[in-house]
């Protein structure tokens, strides 16, 4: 590929007002779906180069009450300057305040009567590792304290706490005070922040393409050349209609992650992030918890999460998990619940609400294990037959399953990437599974349950997991033993 030509200053301009677009947008969507669902204290309106925000005008929200979120934007064509205290503290090319002292003082006036603030620096700069605060930055809150409060002042990390209170004109009890409400959300590189975007239209039941995006985004820019520095919820509810962007009901967000962040987990009404408490730093090899962390732990937190959105029917699963804790999740929200699941599985919104024409009966061959009256289950839609069986027989023969045969289930034209197309097919299939094994299943004492298919189908099906025995879910781990028990469910 050929390089591309240095950006002319238009375009730099052009593309850092895009980027500050879909900010925005991104509130717009927050503020959207926040009041769909009723949230606690959602979001009333959004401001867009606001009135009275000091330098931390880019885009703001407001809540019902506080703290209100009032965010500075920060989009840069180049990588050779990343958020370091040189950033953060030198002067504005014309000599004026640092970034850091023009934030210092609109976080003054905006607490001047002690109200709380939420203050956010959005920008596709990377973080610099060797800085003293920055490179403690806690990836969760995006805040640089607790670590950045440690140390004696003649430490590294205290003399870099004098530095910043001396450029930001405070105290260093003030400049406390500040780092405790102040994130840096750096490394938000454009595709990452479109990513996002496509991810949060899609639990706002919107269309969720890379062209809806840029449309929303394009809205919020004639908001802005048309005056109208606050978008209310009558506006956004209009800009939806006009530009036909509704495909669902919006939802609350459901943040799992074991594999690798996930990107909507700072806009989720619960979050179980496990990322560091499972094995490994690859999210490609990431296959169980990481002792001391067990399954039980990760099976305790699942199973609260119906406790922790109340009053939400309609709910998004996000993030990035495997077979049995996406199995899991599903039964802990099951069709008797009255909850509707959906998780993005290739592109597309698999919801357990959405219908279809018949039931998918599965084809259903047994095989002989002889060890006892508990019975396996093997669910393939995406391995090749004779290697997932064998597989399954093996682990079953080896560690002295209770099991007296196995059952494979496959869809009827067999397994293949593509043997599940969309979401009525996922729900199709799941049904007859669950009809298949409701008789088999009826006298046996447990169901071990092999599950090789995509995570969506997986969500389903647990999602209809009733009127079926205790049931043992098992994760293929990829070590010699081949599987662990990974959850419990109850029938």
């Amino acid at each position: 590929m050929e390089p591309l030509p240095a950006p002319s200053p238009t375009s730099v301009r052009i593309t850092g007002d895009h980027y500050q677009w879909l900010i925005a947008w991104t509130g717009c969507l927050t503020l959207l779906r926040e009041n769909a669902i009723h949230a606690a204290n959602p979001v009333i309106s959004v401001g867009v180069e606001a009135d009275d925000a000091g330098n931390l005008d880019d885009v703001v929200l407001l809540r019902c009450t506080p703290p209100h979120t009032y965010v500075q934007v920060k989009y840069t064509v180049s990588s050779a300057t990343p958020v370091n205290e040189e950033y953060l503290t030198k002067p504005s090319p014309t000599g004026g305040p640092s970034i850091l002292k023009k934030i210092a003082r609109t976080w003054r006036t905006l607490t001047a009567d002690g109200i709380d603030v939420d203050l956010a620096i959005i920008t596709n700069r990377a973080p610099d590792p060797n800085d003293p605060l920055i490179a403690v930055r806690d990836s969760r809150t995006q805040l640089l304290l607790p670590k950045a409060a440690d140390g004696t002042a003649r430490s590294k990390t205290g003399k870099a706490r004098t530095r910043w209170a001396e450029n930001a004109g405070l105290s260093e009890i003030e400049l406390h005070g500040l780092l405790s409400c102040l994130r840096f959300d750096v490394s938000r590189e454009l595709p990452h922040v479109q990513e996002q975007l496509q991810l949060l239209m899609a639990v706002s039941g919107l269309r969720h393409d890379s062209h809806a995006v840029d449309e929303g985004a394009n809205w919020v820019a004639q908001q802005v050349r048309d005056g109208h520095r606050t978008l209310t919820l009558d506006m956004i509810r209009a800009a939806v209609d006009s530009l036909n962007l509704k495909t669902g009901p919006a939802r609350a967000i459901l943040s799992i992650a074991t594999l690798k962040p996930d990107l909507l987990a700072h806009e989720a009404d619960h979050t179980i992030n496990w990322v560091e408490r499972f094995e490994t730093d690859s999210e490609y090899t990431k296959r169980r918890p990481l002792a001391p962390s067990t399954w039980t732990q990760l099976q305790e937190e699942i199973e609260a999460a119906p406790a922790h959105l109340l009053g939400s029917t309609n709910i998004s699963v996000t993030g990035s998990i495997r077979l049995a804790p996406a199995f899991l999740t599903g039964a802990a929200f099951r069709m008797v619940s009255g909850a509707d699941l959906a998780v993005l599985q290739r592109g597309q919104l698999w919801s357990t609400s959405d219908t279809y024409d018949a039931d998918c009966d599965p084809i259903v061959e047994e095989h002989d294990i002889g060890y006892g009256e508990d019975l396996a289950v093997g669910i393939n839609v995406t391995v090749r037959p004779a290697d997932f069986t064998q597989d399954v027989v093996d682990y079953l023969r080896e560690q002295n399953i209770p099991a007296s045969k196995l059952l494979i289930l496959t869809p009827p034209a067999g397994p293949n990437d593509g043997s599940v197309s969309d979401s009525h097919a996922a729900n199709a299939l799941a049904v007859g599974i669950r009809d298949a094994l409701r008789r088999p299943t009826r006298t046996t004492p447990r169901i071990h349950l092999f599950l090789a298919c995509p995570m969506g189908l997986a969500l389903l099906l647990g999602h209809r997991w009733n009127r079926l025995r205790p049931t043992v879910v098992y994760e293929d781990v990829r070590t010699a033993q081949g599987y662990e028990p990974a959850f419990v469910i109850p029938a």
